[in-house]
């Protein structure tokens, strides 16, 4: 009934052959599954995925299984892209998947972090992202700027990528794995206490948790519970919140310079430019930025 709905929904619709379909995949929740998404599955010669037991399992649930498998990881990235190309070029319709969510937009090392499929030929069917629905929850989407983090495992690289977090007054999606999560609290604690912080836990599965609280009791809350450390994690680092500022204390080439360059450049750059020809504080200039953004002045 699920691949009749499918067909009906996707079937008239332009799914060209010798195609490299990126298809987005549940994060959780089987039910998340799009229409299209069976379609472009039903029809695939092969399906390209990262682990091919997770991928098997997915496919037997919607009643696909017996598709043939290609695994495309980090450890064999190179020689598994050759033969997803050589499938392409024969004519093949091939279908890309992470084990969960939109493949090209998890974690770099995970056999996609470079588009080797340039040449041919390849369409997107979006669907699930934690990221995105982590984003929409936290309720700091609307402020349209934000950026996605994927911090180094540990040592000082981690600890500059963190402190770069925080400096970063926009909004701020970070994925965790569930052995360093008190690890990255602590770290948030640290660094940004007053800032709000959005934790999704196990979104759309059946222990899903959100909760939204300042970064300094995130340790406390996650102490307070041990279940609260299993499962995977996207965290939400909402956004500094805009101070009242006194344009008055900006000097009157501060505000120029600025006017000039936030015409010509992005936001973060015109600030950072600001900042370091006229001498202004960069805080300062950025709040006066982002007035300006807001109002058009």
């Amino acid at each position: 009934m699920l691949r009749a709905a499918a067909t009906a929904a996707a079937g008239h619709q332009s799914h060209p052959g010798a195609t490299l379909y990126l298809v987005a995949t549940p994060i959780g929740n089987r039910a998340d599954i799009t229409l299209r998404a069976l379609h472009v599955l039903a029809r695939a010669d092969t399906v390209a995925c990262e682990d091919t037991r997770v991928t098997a399992q997915l496919l037997a649930h919607y009643g696909l299984d017996g598709k043939a498998l290609l695994a495309v990881h980090a450890h064999n990235e190179n020689e598994a892209a050759a033969r997803v190309c050589q499938r392409l070029a024969a004519g093949e319709v091939v279908a890309f998947v992470s084990d969960a969510g939109t493949p090209g937009c998890r974690t770099p090392a995970r056999g996609w972090s470079r588009p080797w499929w340039r040449g041919h030929r390849v369409v997107p069917i979006p669907g699930p992202s934690s990221a995105l629905a982590a984003l929409s929850v936290a309720g700091d989407g609307g402020a349209g700027v934000f950026a996605f983090r994927v911090l180094p495992a540990k040592g000082a690289e981690r600890q500059a990528a963190l402190q770069a977090v925080a400096d970063d007054l926009q909004t701020q999606i970070l994925f965790e794995a569930p052995h360093r999560i008190q690890a990255l609290a602590a770290g948030l604690a640290a660094v940004a206490p007053q800032r709000r912080l959005t934790v999704g836990r196990e979104l759309t599965k059946q222990f899903e948790t959100v909760v939204t609280l300042p970064a300094g009791q995130a340790p406390a809350w996650l102490a307070a519970d041990a279940n609260r450390l299993r499962g995977e994690f996207v965290l939400v680092l909402h956004a500094q919140p805009a101070v009242a500022v006194d344009h008055g204390a900006l000097p009157a080439d501060a505000e120029r310079c600025l006017a000039v360059l936030q015409r010509e450049l992005p936001l973060k750059q015109a600030v950072t430019l600001a900042a370091e020809i006229s001498g202004a504080p960069r805080n300062a200039l950025y709040q006066r930025a982002l007035q300006r953004q807001e109002t058009g002045a």
